[in-house]
């Protein structure tokens, strides 16, 4: 079969200790008549920790660019991990039996980096559809749950293997649009620091 050797995958790690102050409340969701309920930032709260592993290197300077400024932002809402995993090379033009492989070799990989109790989601196009605020929605349901975490995974340009995708919490669907598969995570970063917004109430959600 021809996969190369996987090599080593690098990590960066972000978190949020940096000189930003937390906001002493987060207001939750409009609720049936617009009215908004405030809820007491716990410690737990604060420590929430988001992990994000993409499969595949970010080579385009804008995009790393960006991805690095919504990392830098959610730094004020949680502690932040980025967990870039390489991606499995196959043929130009792979048949069916080698991306399957090349999907199952990148499954273990995930696997050994998923975050133990953590919410797991998955972004698949088959998954279901979330508005922002449905996407702080289920965020802030896990934490009052008792979650102190959660896991956001993007597969590589061939997509997850179903083994991985059976091990979700909960698979979600961007848009049944296609995107480059770098935007990606841009996207999934500004999701997650639109949502972290919405929780706190700032003024970055319109």
């Amino acid at each position: 079969m021809l996969l190369s050797k996987v090599v080593k995958p690098a990590r960066r790690c972000y978190n949020n200790q940096q000189n930003q102050k937390q906001p002493a409340q987060r207001k939750g969701f409009a609720e049936s008549r617009g009215a908004a309920r405030k809820i007491e930032m716990t410690e737990d709260n604060a420590m929430f920790h988001i992990t994000l592993i993409t499969v595949g290197k970010l080579k385009e300077r804008y995009y790393a660019a960006a991805a690095d400024e919504y990392i830098r932002r959610l730094g004020a809402y949680c502690k932040f991990e980025l967990i870039e995993l390489p991606e499995c090379r196959l043929p130009d033009d792979p048949n069916g039996t080698q991306i399957a492989a090349g999907l199952a070799r990148e499954a273990e990989q995930i696997e050994a980096k998923l975050p133990r109790g953590a919410w797991f989601c998955v972004l698949t196009p088959e998954g279901t559809e979330l508005s922002s605020e449905g996407l702080a929605e289920r965020l802030q349901a896990e934490k009052l749950n008792g979650r102190s975490a959660a896991c956001f995974l993007i597969g590589s340009s061939f997509g997850i293997d179903a083994r991985i995708k059976r091990m979700a919490d909960f698979r979600l669907s961007f848009s049944k649009m296609t995107f480059p598969h770098h935007l990606m995570r841009v996207m999934a970063l500004e999701q997650l620091y639109r949502a972290e917004s919405i929780l706190a109430g700032t003024k970055y959600h319109k």
